[in-house]
């Protein structure tokens, strides 16, 4: 958990510090000879200090003091001050401040907040100052890892008028900390959504505390928003490999047999190839091997053994005699794919259409592929339709028709893994760079 340091507190009432209190010695009233000046400093007796303890308190005197690091000395004065009798309200009041800059200055937490405390309670503080004590007092607890009192203040802070921001994300963690995880959700998405609607990237730390704490809670849909938007905005490996198992292959639901492949297509296109394990290679191979889509096959092995992933250890056997066998036939389904055109074309379904265009885009035709895979679509009586939109937009893709492909995506919203594979592909799409097209 971070800390705040008492430095911060510092620098934020710094200029409230030791020399904010005007210490006018009673003395100095006394020396006057006019009436006038006489009834004056009468009238603003309650705000000086006795001739004495000014000399202790003197603010020139103590900030010496303070440069050089004597917290010795200064603590000895302020005791010295406090020891005197029948102290006035302003006396109390200038000890208090005098006190806190020593507090601060020695990073004596345990001083400083009930002095703080003291100071406010004076009622002398102007409303941005109390402002600045509310959320001094907030920080000091939290490092005291008093978190409600903390909470208490930072709210304090913020109904008062202060600016919500400056203490959203410290009374968030103090939440968090009190065990209210309810509280700080509602904090932390608010600054996440904040940041978006200003046009500007939420705070890393920020949506990784939230989905942290979110899976602690075993909050799905708020784990699954704050990794979204961490793939979204600071992409790494480890995000995209995560959101695909829990944003798809883990959810209730998922139809591994019809969108399993389309998953790992996607996975090998969102990270890098040697983070891709061995078995998604071989798998995906052989489902392409099997569906008649050779090419997609040895593309496939291909990257795997460029990677480093395929090739050795005791499967390195299997990985050669399968990226053989990809190889073959990927050069037999060149010679012979056009033959299948016209077949396609008589079928009542557009099942081979879609599979003819989604074979021609694995042999580098992503072009030509796109056409069939469209007519495919658009005669219809497809088993799984998505799936067949899903192809054209990785089609799209492959052709460097991103926007479009986007668009395509976006329209996908079936069930069985078929909307969230198309969500993330947009995802990925857009962090390359592709926009939507808008529709004719």
């Amino acid at each position: 958990m971070a800390q705040f340091r008492l430095a911060r507190l510092c620098l934020m009432l710094a200029a409230i510090g030791v020399s904010a209190p005007a210490l006018v010695s009673s003395a100095h009233a006394q020396q006057k000879n006019d009436a006038a000046a006489a009834a004056a400093a009468q009238a603003a007796a309650k705000d000086t200090v006795r001739p004495d303890m000014f000399k202790l308190l003197d603010p020139a005197a103590i900030k010496t003091l303070m440069d050089a690091k004597n917290y010795a000395e200064v603590q000895t004065r302020i005791t010295q001050a406090e020891a005197m009798p029948n102290r006035t309200p302003y006396e109390d009041y200038v000890i208090n401040r005098m006190k806190l800059s020593w507090a601060l200055g020695s990073d004596n937490n345990a001083i400083a907040i009930p002095t703080m405390e003291a100071i406010l309670a004076s009622g002398r503080l102007e409303k941005a100052d109390q402002l600045n004590y509310y959320q001094a007092l907030g920080d000091a607890n939290y490092n005291s890892k008093n978190y409600p009192k903390a909470i208490e203040w930072y709210t304090r802070f913020e109904k008062e008028g202060g600016d919500a921001a400056k203490v959203r994300g410290a009374l968030s963690r103090a939440q968090i900390a009190s065990g209210n995880f309810a509280g700080a959700k509602d904090q932390l998405m608010s600054q996440v959504n904040a940041a978006k609607q200003a046009g500007q990237k939420p705070d890393e730390n920020v949506l990784r505390l939230l989905g942290q704490e979110a899976n602690k809670v075993k909050d799905t849909q708020t784990y699954l928003f704050a990794l979204e938007n961490l793939v979204q905005y600071y992409p790494t490996d480890d995000f995209w490999l995560d959101l695909l198992s829990r944003g798809v292959t883990r959810k209730a639901g998922f139809d591994e047999p019809t969108y399993g492949p389309t998953m790992l297509r996607l996975e090998m296109a969102a990270v890098k190839k040697d983070q891709v394990p061995p078995e998604h290679y071989t798998y995906l191979a052989e489902v392409a091997l099997r569906d008649g889509f050779p090419a997609e096959a040895k593309e496939v092995l291909d990257a795997g053994f460029a990677a480093g992933v395929l090739g050795k250890g005791s499967d390195a056997k299997t990985h050669n005699a399968l990226r053989s066998k990809a190889t073959k036939q990927a050069a037999d389904d060149v010679k012979t794919i056009g033959a299948g055109e016209a077949n396609a074309q008589k079928a009542k379904t557009g099942a081979g259409l879609v599979n003819i265009g989604w074979a021609y885009s694995t042999m580098g035709q992503a072009d030509k592929g796109i056409g069939f895979i469209q007519q495919g679509i658009a005669k219809g009586g497809l088993k799984a339709p998505d799936e067949a939109k899903l192809r054209l937009g990785m089609a799209q893709a492959r052709a460097g028709k991103k926007a479009e492909a986007i668009q395509t995506f976006q329209g996908i919203n079936g069930k069985g893994g078929a909307a969230d594979l198309a969500k993330y592909w947009v995802l990925l799409l857009q962090q390359q760079g592709g926009t939507a097209v808008a529709a004719q």
